[in-house]
């Protein structure tokens, strides 16, 4: 097995110092690929060159026919990069996985909170007579606020440095997906609590210059930001899964129902592409269907309410 693991090392390393992927992307990649080293071993092939398309067949329905399609999309898209990695080495294009149909992906639409259940979420009573609960509320109404206000990814929230905070203009300055720097704006309530939680974050003995900490100092993680979110949603009274993806995908419907222009959303969220961003359109969509239906004559409301309305 030397001789797939060390080309799956090697593949790694091509992609974070070549190609410049981030180290997240490269991780999920080695752990996939890594998986399939696995399954390879146990099959006693460890020539990376004696793989085909039935071995990857039977690797992802063995080991992962009861994931997620998205998963086996995932762990499928690792195995095609490191196949056309691997062609590219030895001067030809043969890759197992390219004749390998993705497994298709059902339309799931992103969890929105409404305006009122934000303004819950928000309002919730802050910490309690104990000072490092009251420290942590603050904290979490500052991210609320930051991932609902500006669209930010959780990971994105957690990773800021308060240089890159700029309260007096208004805008954050935004380290997102493959080291692409933007600037978002912050909207007043967002700087507000920011401000608030910047002048009881000292409380909390911070060992560097991370916007948001634990209560211990450190850096807080996307899991625990997670996790504080969740006992706000449930402490507030919300019986939604809330998450933090949760208040960027209501960011970006919200702009929308206001008129927001679709490209200025991609550029606040950082897509790559609009595509993604069109995604949010779905509940927008809707109500202009829902406009269309109660108020154009073929709009298919109820006749007998139509005479009322003429008749009053």
């Amino acid at each position: 097995m030397t001789d797939l693991r060390d080309r799956i090392d090697r593949f790694c390393a091509h992609q974070r110092g070549v190609l410049g992927r981030s180290p997240r992307t490269v991780d999920a990649y080695r752990r996939d690929l890594l998986q399939f080293a696995d399954d390879q071993d146990a099959r006693g092939e460890a020539d990376a060159d004696g793989a085909d398309a039935r071995a990857i067949r039977s690797f992802l329905a063995r080991r992962h026919g009861d994931a997620a399609p998205a998963t086996r999309r995932r762990k499928l898209a690792a195995l095609r990069s490191f196949f056309d990695w691997l062609a590219d080495h030895r001067g030809d294009d043969v890759n197992p996985a390219r004749g390998i149909a993705s497994p298709r992906q059902g339309r799931r639409l992103p969890t929105v909170l409404g305006a009122g259940e934000v303004e819950q979420l928000l309002e919730r009573p802050e910490g309690g007579p104990a000072l490092r609960p009251l420290l942590l509320s603050l904290r979490d109404r500052a991210l609320v606020e930051l991932l609902y206000g500006s669209g930010l990814r959780v990971s994105e929230a957690v990773g800021l440095d308060t240089g890159r905070v700029d309260l007096r203009r208004g805008e954050v300055r935004v380290l997102g997906k493959g080291d692409k720097e933007r600037v978002v704006p912050l909207g007043e309530p967002c700087a507000d609590a920011i401000a608030a939680w910047l002048e009881a974050r000292p409380l909390l003995r911070p060992d560097g210059a991370q916007l948001f900490v634990n209560h211990r100092g450190g850096r807080l993680t996307a899991r625990s930001a997670q996790r504080s979110l969740k006992a706000r949603a449930l402490a507030a009274g919300l019986d939604k899964d809330v998450h933090p993806h949760a208040l960027r995908h209501s960011f970006a419907t919200h702009l929308l129902d206001g008129g927001a222009d679709l490209r200025a959303i991609q550029e606040m969220l950082g897509h790559a592409s609009l595509s993604t961003t069109q995604k949010y359109t779905h509940r927008t969509v809707q109500g202009l269907l829902d406009v269309h239906r109660a108020s154009h004559p073929r709009g298919g409301q109820d006749p007998d309410q139509d005479q009322e309305q003429e008749s009053s």
